[in-house]
């Protein structure tokens, strides 16, 4: 028996029968059970279920017009909004693949989602849509799009809103501006009202379990990003688990602020809530108070959710207005939480914040931790129906507790391999006892109770003099100073150590001006080893984060050494 089934939830078997039905079952049996229930609010417009499966519909309809056939790739870029959900719900009606794409990305960036998936259909916001116009522009006629279906985000609220619901000032230029449509090459744009309007009816669902759903994008750490082929099924364990784990209901309210072009944000939020029949309040980016004001005024019960953005909402000088009472659930993934921090939200709330991993590949989760029973910094055990292990990353061989290697993962939620790219499928898939692993890249360990904690991914390594300094271990440690809001470890040339460690760190307001380079030198040199202690010190005003939240480590790598 693996050790992690000691600390199991009582109350769920260790796999589950996974729904032989499409994703869009999970709408059209929501929306038929509660048709009449809120499934998203957004900036005080609420949307019921009959009306979201209706607007799926719309998008379907539209697709299907234009042309989309099974099997077909559709482009889908947009920060959190109601038109998202939408959208991605239509396509998967239209018996079509998600494919979901950051709304951060650039012109140059796009050319890619374009041209990799050979979608011919795109939709997005009107802010964002100039950009793909661009990328679109500068392909050969072959490759470019053939429709762009554009939204602005008004076409779902009421840019008038105030009070608690309201959007922050700075943001209402961006949300309430009513951009004119760009010139799509060789193609054409249809705006939102004609999408809602098309008549007749979508084409039969003829889309199964087997087929591909979505085909997010990972960037790995060379080349360009590669796309992970994900089923109805792959995605449809994850979200049924993944509400099962966190004590989910239909009578749940989710604050959606993680992006849901994201894999966290799309598997293990927006389709796990929709599977369940749960309210979803939408937030398009993150704003601390926005965030205080809604967990209030919605009576949020869940918050999965970036660290980052737990330790700048209880820095917010407004946070003793919020009510935090109704929480339930709190966690999340991408970085660990600082020990401080969580201790916090237990002592102050009753709130045990519930750490996961997860990647692309996994469809989000593969690790938990037990609601119940969590470990602070800790990845958690192998989620529902997942095989996993840590093993030496030359030898395969499976490694004893507490001993460092690759964290491997065999489960359902595991995708079916890399868009167009065999070499690169083949090379991270290995065969252990007649199961096929995917190898994580990510280096761990397994302590005695079957808990997986993360050291670093294989190419994140400082070797000082021989000393190998994992920088996720001296970033929680330094998360323990005082006045230090957020910090991350890079290396830096030294011609005597060959490497050395460097850390780049934001200071809390309160302590700025107040802390020198040398004062955290030296309080690192009494509270870590002393061949891990930063040699060098960086003050910022901000880390430099990904759509998703996570602190780009190898952008600030490659600023030292390029």
């Amino acid at each position: 028996m693996r050790a992690h089934y000691k600390v199991w939830p009582k109350r769920l078997p260790h796999t589950i029968t996974v729904p032989a039905t499409s994703l869009w079952d999970n709408l059209a049996t929501s929306a038929r059970r509660y048709p009449d229930k809120p499934a998203m609010v957004f900036f005080g417009r609420s949307i019921s279920y009959a009306e979201l499966h209706e607007k799926a519909e719309r998008v379907a309809a539209c697709l299907h017009a234009l042309g989309v056939k099974k099997g077909d790739r559709v482009l889908l870029s947009m920060q959190n909004c109601p038109q998202l959900v939408i959208a991605h719900f239509g396509i998967l009606r239209a018996n079509a693949v998600v494919v979901p794409v950051n709304p951060m990305n650039r012109a140059e960036e796009l050319k890619h989602y374009i041209t990799d998936p050979d979608a011919r259909v795109a939709i997005t916001t009107a802010d964002l849509a100039a950009e793909l116009a661009q990328a679109n522009s500068a392909l050969e006629p072959a490759q470019r799009l053939q429709h762009l279906l554009v939204t602005h985000f008004t076409d779902c609220f009421d840019g008038a809103v105030d009070g608690p619901d309201a959007p922050p000032d700075t943001w209402r230029d961006w949300l309430l501006t009513q951009h004119a449509a760009p010139v799509l090459d060789g193609g054409q744009v249809h705006h939102w009202e004609a999408v809602m309007g098309t008549p007749g009816a979508p084409p039969a669902l003829t889309v199964g379990s087997a087929d591909l759903a979505v085909l997010p994008y990972t960037s790995g750490t060379t080349g360009l990003p590669k796309g992970c082929m994900h089923t109805h099924a792959s995605i449809m364990h994850n979200a049924v688990a993944s509400g099962l784990w966190g004590n989910g209901t239909m009578e749940n309210v989710t604050l959606m602020v993680v992006p849901m072009f994201h894999i966290t944000g799309m598997v293990s939020l927006m389709h796990t809530n929709i599977c369940a029949g749960a309210t979803m309040v939408i937030m398009p980016r993150w704003d601390r108070d926005l965030a205080g004001r809604l967990i209030s005024r919605y009576q949020v019960t869940h918050w999965t959710n970036i660290p980052t953005m737990v330790i700048d909402l209880m820095a917010s000088p407004n946070f003793a207005l919020y009510d935090l009472s109704s929480m339930v659930y709190i966690g999340g993934g991408g970085a660990a939480m600082p020990q401080a921090v969580a201790q916090r939200l237990l002592e102050q709330f009753g709130l045990r914040y519930v750490e996961g991993y997860g990647l692309t590949e996994t469809a989000a989760p593969s690790h938990s931790n037990p609601p119940d029973a969590p470990k602070q910094q800790c990845l958690g055990i192998p989620f529902m129906g997942v095989d996993a292990r840590v093993v030496d990353p030359d030898t395969l061989k499976e490694l004893p507790v507490g001993e460092q290697g690759e964290i491997l993962i065999c489960g359902p939620q595991v995708f079916q391999g890399y868009w167009k790219r065999p070499d690169a499928t083949a090379a991270v898939f290995v065969q252990i006892d007649g199961k096929r692993f995917f190898r994580s890249g990510d280096l761990g360990h397994v302590d005695a109770d079957g808990y997986f904690f993360l050291t670093d991914r294989l190419k994140r390594m400082i070797n000082a003099s021989g000393f190998k300094v994992w920088p996720a271990e001296v970033e929680a440690l330094m998360f323990r100073h005082p006045a230090i809001q957020e910090a991350c470890i890079i290396s830096t040339k030294d011609s005597y150590r060959g490497e050395s460690v460097k850390a780049v760190v934001v200071l809390r307001a309160s302590h700025k001006g107040q802390v020198s380079e040398q004062n955290l030198i030296d309080w690192c040199r009494e509270n870590m080893a002393v061949y891990k202690v930063p040699r060098s010190v960086q003050f910022v005003d901000a880390l430099p984060k990904s759509g998703a939240g996570k602190v780009m480590w190898r952008k600030l790598q490659e600023a030292e050494n390029p």
